[in-house]
């Protein structure tokens, strides 16, 4: 693969990884109005009533009023998550640099492989502490997962880039 094409193939990639990142910030703001659709879109008509439903539906009405019941009591806690929205952002900014030169700041794909790995012991140990169902905690995992992966690729070719 010739210089001009990694460089091209690790611009796509690493593009993606950012997308998704800040894409996953941005949906961190609005948790109660997309948990509202949400439950709209699987036809439950009462959050509240989520003892009567099973599976997928149940958890989405249970963790809808949840955020209903915490938000309209201590609506503060809404920044916790906006804290979290704001902290997807600014990771995100950290690959800017190695999209723009790719094959240099090799050890900022180091640390976001890290912190990928490091999603799964914390998705199962504190899920698991804050009684998060363990299909959904496999489900955060795989966060850690798909994310180590682009970032792997572009690791690889930078390498590559680096050393021509």
């Amino acid at each position: 693969m010739s210089q001009q094409t990694a460089a091209a193939r690790y611009r796509i990639v690493m593009t993606f990884f950012i997308a998704a990142l800040v894409a996953s910030g941005l949906t961190a703001f609005p948790l109660l109005h997309e948990l509202r659709l949400l439950s709209s879109l699987l036809g439950i008509d009462s959050a509240a009533s989520y003892e009567q439903l099973t599976g997928l539906r149940h958890w989405i009405a249970f963790v809808h009023t949840g955020l209903e019941v915490t938000y309209a009591r201590f609506p503060f806690i809404g920044y916790g998550t906006d804290w979290l929205a704001f902290g997807h952002l600014v990771i995100a900014l950290f690959f800017i640099e190695p999209l723009r030169r790719p094959g240099t700041c090799q050890g900022n794909l180091v640390v976001g492989m890290i912190a990928c790995a490091a999603i799964v012991p914390l998705a199962l140990v504190c899920g698991g502490i804050r009684g998060i169902p363990l299909h959904w905690r496999l489900i955060d995992c795989s966060f850690g997962v798909f994310g180590i992966m682009p970032l792997v690729v572009c690791w690889r070719i930078g390498r590559r880039l680096g050393a021509g």
